[in-house]
């Protein structure tokens, strides 16, 4: 796979979600962010605690298991869309049902400051600055994450609803 990098010395950081409701979710969370950091051109730099969450949207279906990561990449937004979807292939994703169960689910929420307003790319991600499950585990290990609106992660969260359903996993082992 050829993807192409935005500037040979100045990687963005960016923060992705990911969350994961059938078969072994933390399996298919470990993996997802395995191949993430296989990937050229990306760097890990942070992972936040595991989450179990209750599952958001009309369809009925089992808690979710949520994570997010902080990158640093030399990728342009869409080809960082690219892998992620791509990531999202290879773990046996299949997009059937809209806010329906999934083997993996990888949201490019932020992509250092840049603002992308496209029919398959928004960035910031338009919507997480609402969801608990995405600004708890944001919140944990990038707290001043920029969301786009005037607030980072951390502000966001002192008015987000819902976080009550958000549950810590502790690690196993």
């Amino acid at each position: 796979m050829t993807l192409s990098h935005q500037t040979p010395d100045a990687p963005t950081r960016c923060a992705l979600g990911l969350g994961s409701n059938l078969g072994d979710p933390k399996a298919n969370l470990d993996k997802a962010v395995r191949l993430l950091e296989q990937t050229d051109g990306i760097t890990l730099v942070a992972r936040s605690s595991d989450y179990r969450t209750p599952p958001w949207g009309p369809v009925p279906q089992g808690d979710y298991i949520n994570i997010c990561v902080v990158i640093d990449t030399m990728l342009s937004p869409r080809d960082l869309l690219k892998r992620c979807l791509d990531v999202e292939i290879e773990l046996g994703r299949v997009r059937d049902v809209r806010w329906g169960p999934r083997v993996i689910d990888v949201d490019v929420l932020i992509y250092g400051v840049r603002e992308i307003r496209e029919e398959t790319l928004e960035i910031p991600h338009p919507r997480m600055g609402d969801r608990a499950f995405v600004l708890i585990p944001l919140a944990e290990i990038w707290p001043d994450a920029p969301l786009g609106d005037g607030r980072t992660a951390a502000d966001a969260l002192k008015t987000c609803p819902d976080q009550e359903g958000v549950v810590k996993l502790e690690p196993v082992g």
